[in-house]
């Protein structure tokens, strides 16, 4: 009896070991390559899967998902023979198990390995300056040839990127000096327009000055030509009509004899003016005819009355 139970219970731990072996659970984004008796027979899409046990096996085990993959740094010499460094990264997915597995011994390290020659050969094809100024033309250009080595591997390359390019220290001296000079003439540059602009301005504020003193001196002229031909027009209107007053007043009755009257007395004024400011003083012959004079002065205003009518 216990002979039997033993060898019933070993048959089931036998069978229960061959289900537990049969049993595959493949998680999400994975893919398993599975070979009977040494030979493929599938890939195990993710979920659970049933094998024959002993006669089936998982052979490879790969993730789906995008990697990236650290491209060691390695001496590239470049068209003008300047060695520099340049490492980067390579983000990759495996699309095709099968091909992954079959068809490189390990496709990560292809890969890896052939970014590297790639970059010597695109690097030995450009100057150290075309080099550090095309890094996006790099990258695209390994991006592409991998792209087409890959395919047979059963891995898609989704972008290179360089991540450091390190020249020797003689030409990072080099270009540390040619950037010094450069920045130092623009500065210069930047100085000798700064300063020619600040003349030009200055040249044309003086300029524009002497133009607003000519101006302000012309209009000034102007004002003040008009101003004393208004006071002539002004004066002379006043006199018109202070001799148009006389001339009317001396038309009417007793004008005559006001202007013999104040005649006489601006004779007689003008004449004692003169005695008071001059010691010596000429006298005319007929002084003690005022009547003469003032004949005199009303012929002349006769004629003058004539000549306005």
């Amino acid at each position: 009896m216990d002979t039997e139970f033993i060898i019933v219970a070993v048959l089931v731990l036998i069978v229960l070991t061959a289900l537990a072996r049969g049993l595959r659970i493949v998680p999400q984004q994975h893919a398993w390559v599975v070979e009977r008796l040494g030979r493929f027979s599938r890939v195990l899409e993710p979920g659970l899967n049933i094998l024959i046990p002993v006669v089936d096996s998982v052979a490879y085990k790969f993730d789906l998902r995008e990697s990236p993959l650290d491209v060691a740094k390695q001496v590239c010499i470049t068209k003008d023979n300047t060695q520099i460094s340049i490492d980067g990264v390579l983000y990759m997915q495996i699309t095709d198990p099968k091909a992954a597995a079959y068809g490189t011994s390990n496709p990560l390290m292809s890969v890896v390995q052939l970014a590297q020659t790639i970059m010597r050969a695109d690097v030995g094809k450009k100057q150290l300056d075309e080099v550090l100024s095309s890094r996006g033309e790099l990258n695209a250009s390994i991006v592409s040839e991998l792209d087409r080595a890959a395919i047979t591997w059963g891995v898609k390359v989704l972008r290179y990127e360089i991540r450091d390019i390190t020249p020797p220290k003689e030409v990072i001296n080099a270009m540390e000096l040619q950037i010094t000079a450069e920045r130092q003439k623009r500065a210069l540059i930047a100085k000798s327009e700064g300063e020619k602009q600040q003349a030009v301005n200055v040249s044309e504020g003086e300029r524009q000055q002497q133009i607003n003193r000519a101006e302000g001196a012309k209009q000034a002229r102007i004002l003040e030509a008009e101003g004393q031909a208004e006071a002539v027009l002004t004066v002379a209107k006043a006199t018109a009509e202070a001799l148009a007053t006389v001339g009317k007043a001396l038309t009417e009755s007793g004008g005559q004899d006001a202007m013999k009257m104040r005649l006489a007395q601006e004779f007689i004024a003008q004449w004692g003016s003169i005695a008071k400011e001059s010691n010596v003083m000429i006298v005319p012959q007929d002084m003690g005819d005022l009547s003469r004079a003032i004949g005199t002065a009303l012929r002349i205003t006769e004629t003058v009355k004539s000549a306005a009518a």
